[in-house]
């Protein structure tokens, strides 16, 4: 049959991430040792209180249709933590249950995108694959806003105005970001809120890593800003802090009114979450300790691994502020991001993501997890430096 698809979907490309994750699985399944640091998912299990929540709900048949919205004490529990965490003035009327933090970055764009309108939503860049194709399956026009690695990803005033237009309706923001690690300072809210509403846009702020921050430093809630907190929908999830990405359990804050249109979306697409699902997220919640000690994880895996990439001639790492990443720019022979991934899968077996696949701001960059254990990360950095001191002419330590 001569198939007739969705022309937008035509446009769409894969995910970069989960392509290079594929290629390593299928090396594996070949017998070669590959060490995956693609892969953005924590290595812990999600935390006993919330998988007993979980088979108790299973248990006791909490397994029919729920509300739209999401379970209510959940969505109380989440106001909740976002006023006393967040400064986000937020009640259960503010709050919608999505399957994952993915989905709530789709309903968020598709609740204010007109298809067929030619409006567009401004992504900061570098940023997660799914931003960019989103977008576009939800009827918009991607516009990427570059930031520069040398800068660490600051964001200006300038960089926000030279990508506006009179379609613009929305910016994407996400802090602690996907794949830098920068988070969102005071100043940098600041600028994105007067922008916000000198051109009177959505902000929409994707916090999904929120809780994994370094050096007692928290990123900013653009929504705790009050001079624009009717104009910013705050995306999170379980999937990073609580490790349950398998769960699928995301939501979004915002006024009521837009809560509302969320809703009807919700209604006609997903029906609904699983109430075990929301249960164990409503355990996980209060599972702080558990958090703590993956945060503290990442943290000591972070130094030593941030610190060894430095060490590699060729080779400047910045020091993720959160997020469990680490982002990279190789000088190796000219090559370009997807050169150089391509090599080093070739080479060192070690599969990374090009930092081209993040947008403008990525050239000559990779992305890797430091959410993988502490032999295998060790192992990847012997395997790096040997491969990149191959081309580049030099196995010393960089002073």
């Amino acid at each position: 049959m001569n198939y007739k698809f969705n022309e937008t979907l035509l446009t769409i490309p894969p995910s970069a991430s989960l392509a290079v994750s594929e290629k390593a699985k299928r090396l594996k399944a070949e017998g070669i040792d590959v060490i995956t640091l693609a892969t953005g998912e924590p290595d812990f299990d999600t935390p006993d209180a919330a998988r007993i929540a979980g088979i108790a709900g299973i248990a006791e048949g909490h397994t029919h249709y729920n509300a739209a919205l999401g379970l209510p004490a959940l969505r109380q529990r989440i106001a909740r933590k976002l006023c006393e965490e967040n400064g986000i003035d937020a009640s259960e009327e503010n709050i919608i249950l999505t399957p994952g933090g993915k989905y709530a970055v789709y309903e968020a764009i598709r609740t204010f995108i007109t298809p067929g309108k030619e409006e567009e939503v401004m992504i900061l860049n570098p940023a997660w694959v799914s931003y960019g194709p989103i977008v576009m399956a939800a009827g918009g026009i991607p516009v990427n806003v570059e930031l520069s690695f040398e800068t660490h990803y600051k964001i200006t005033r300038e960089a926000l105005d030279s990508a506006v237009s009179k379609q613009t309706r929305a910016v994407i923001v996400n802090y602690p970001n996907n794949p830098t690690g920068c988070i969102l300072s005071q100043e940098e809210a600041e600028i994105l809120a007067d922008f916000a509403l000198a051109h009177d846009l959505i902000l929409i702020s994707d916090e999904i890593y929120e809780r994994i921050t370094y050096d007692k430093k928290q990123s900013v809630s653009l929504a705790s800003l009050p001079q624009i907190a009717d104009r910013v929908i705050t995306l999170n999830g379980f999937s990073k802090a609580a490790a349950m990405t398998g769960w699928r359990l995301g939501y979004a804050c915002a006024p009521k009114e837009v809560i509302g249109k969320m809703s009807v979306l919700s209604q006609h697409t997903i029906s609904c979450l699983s109430q075990f699902s929301m249960e164990a997220a409503l355990a996980a919640l209060d599972c702080q300790e558990d958090i703590a000690r993956m945060v503290a994880s990442y943290d000591a895996r972070r130094g030593f691994f941030v610190k060894g990439l430095n060490d590699i001639p060729g080779v400047t790492c910045l020091v993720p502020q959160g997020a469990f990443y680490a982002w990279a720019k190789v000088d190796l022979a000219g090559k370009d991001s997807f050169e150089i991934a391509d090599y080093l899968l070739d080479e060192a077996r070690v599969a990374v993501v090009p930092g081209d696949s993040y947008g403008k701001g990525g050239s000559r960059c990779i992305r890797m997890s430091f959410a993988t254990a502490e032999a295998d990360l060790r192992e990847a950095l012997e395997r790096m430096r040997a491969a990149i001191c191959k081309i580049n002419g030099s196995s010393e330590v960089r002073k």
